[in-house]
């Protein structure tokens, strides 16, 4: 008899909403924060770029030590729920104060306020992601079961980010004109802009996530086992499958990540017209209307005739010819947006279901870990997923920054606000335009080709490899009930 009970359909929409609240506090931080302290704000890109890549480095030691606290919680609510609350709440403070920073703290103010608050933006974010996607395992016995449950958060998830895509740029503007002094300029309006676009999206996060810990009831912890710090490296040593897993996201998600820090420097230094920002807006509503889709309709679509890891390579593929149609076009001379919907479908629907693809493989890699080294460590190998994602922003952040200091893009270095009110492009030399292009295709290309090299050497948990494991855990199960 399956011990895990079935989750209600009300429960599924809860941890839904949950999924759609932490994506877009995510999306907020890892798409805009380089461009709200560098472009709007006026920190050195470079000094950006080692601040998002050493509280990556300090995530390494956060994050498992986070995953080994969790499994070790034992209360009336279970071990995951109160850290998905308590790291909810504090995620929400540290947000809105992230994007409410001073501006007028001189440039090393400006630097430290933006290594606090973003460290203490990573810690807390741990805090409530461990737990929320160790709860996966706990509710399913694997295959199709948990490949649902997983589909539907990361479908979920995809709403979030695509919420904050659509509407970043759409609505700082406006809280900006609305809530700035009357003789503000564009700078200033988008700085106050994008302090209360980040309060709104913490309050949401709140409520869904407070949604999520009300009506979703995790499996009874009695009887799990908890392990040192020790143990859990050494597990993930042992774990081959969850380490291969983890280094394929590092590859896929970095080169992703710099595309997303650069799109808006693109359209704003590169495409460069009078409307760059209308132009960004629908651009993102179309990305993210394709990945959203791709999550809901086309994967189950292809799910239907492929295999997960069939599934996978295609996405690869997709994504790595949408990049090289978007280096094409970038050398041509654009003025329509709609063109670049071309290689934006690829991509964007390539990552959408890659999103949920390697989650499931990860979530795969727990029945593995359980079945060779006899403990279950959801939590360990989860809190690799949050620090893996969380690395590969902060190694696409560095790239960007390195890329934007080469090539001096930033509000104010080279043209006058008079100018720059007419057209953001004006002054930017050719070769800037180039080397923006080249770090925003070529090198995300290259990390796509690394990562199916990768994946395809070593990854060995194949539907039916799944579904044996799965089935010979149970009957371990069983026998020592």
């Amino acid at each position: 008899m399956d011990p895990t009970p079935k989750l209600s359909a009300k429960a599924k929409l809860s941890y839904a909403l949950g999924a759609v609240g932490k994506d877009m506090v995510y999306m907020l931080s890892a798409s805009y924060v380089l461009y709200y302290f560098q472009d709007l704000l006026g920190v050195n890109a470079i000094a950006m770029g080692v601040i998002l890549m050493a509280a990556r480095v300090f995530d390494a030691f956060n994050d498992p030590i986070m995953g080994v606290i969790v499994a070790r919680t034992r209360t009336r609510w279970g071990k995951f729920r109160p850290w998905l609350l308590i790291g909810t709440l504090t995620n929400a403070v540290v947000l809105f104060l992230m994007f409410a920073a001073p501006p007028k703290l001189n440039a090393g103010g400006l630097v430290a306020y933006a290594a606090v608050f973003y460290i203490l933006w990573g810690v807390t974010y741990t805090m409530m992601d461990i737990p929320y996607w160790s709860m996966i395992p706990a509710f399913t016995q694997g295959g199709r079961e948990r490949e649902g449950l997983t589909t539907l958060a990361r479908t979920s998830a995809g709403v979030g980010s695509a919420i904050v895509t659509v509407f970043t740029m759409m609505l700082v503007p406006l809280l900006g004109s609305a809530l700035a002094p009357q003789d503000a300029g564009a700078r200033m309006i988008e700085i106050v802009g994008f302090k209360w676009f980040s309060l709104i999206v913490a309050v949401l996060f709140v409520i869904f996530t407070v949604l999520t810990c009300v009506n979703v009831k995790e499996k009874s912890t009695a009887g799990m086992e908890t392990v040192s710090v020790g143990q859990m490296f050494k597990a993930l040593v042992q774990n081959d499958q969850a380490m291969t897993v983890t280094i394929t996201i590092v590859l896929i998600n970095a080169s992703i990540y710099i595309t997303s820090n650069l799109v808006i420097y693109f359209f704003k230094y590169d495409f460069g017209t009078t409307g760059w920002n209308d132009a960004y807006v629908l651009f993102n509503m179309f990305g993210g209307a394709i990945q959203v889709l791709s999550m809901m309709i086309l994967y189950p679509l292809l799910r239907r005739k492929l295999n997960s890891i069939q599934i996978f390579y295609l996405c690869l593929g997709m994504a790595v010819a949408g990049y090289a149609v978007l280096l094409i076009l970038a050398f041509t001379s654009m003025t329509v947006v709609y063109l670049l919907f071309i290689p934006a479908f690829f991509i964007f629907a390539a990552n959408g279901m890659l999103s949920v693809l390697t989650t499931v493989f990860l979530a795969n890699t727990v029945d593995y870990g359980e079945l060779k080294n006899k403990r279950r460590d959801e939590s360990v190998i989860f809190s690799m997923q949050t620090f893996v994602v969380k690395l590969a922003s902060g190694i696409a952040a560095l790239v960007a920054s390195v890329c934007l200091s080469i090539n001096h893009l930033q509000s104010g270095t080279e043209v006058s606000e008079a100018d720059k009110l007419v057209d953001w492009s004006l002054g930017v030399s050719q070769s800037a335009k180039a080397g923006l292009r080249f770090t925003m295709a070529v090198i995300p290309i290259l990390g796509l080709l690394a990562a199916f090299i990768w994946f395809r050497k070593r990854y060995l948990l194949t539907d039916a490899k799944v579904a044996e494991i799965a089935a010979q855990v149970r009957a371990r199960k069983e026998g020592k009930a």
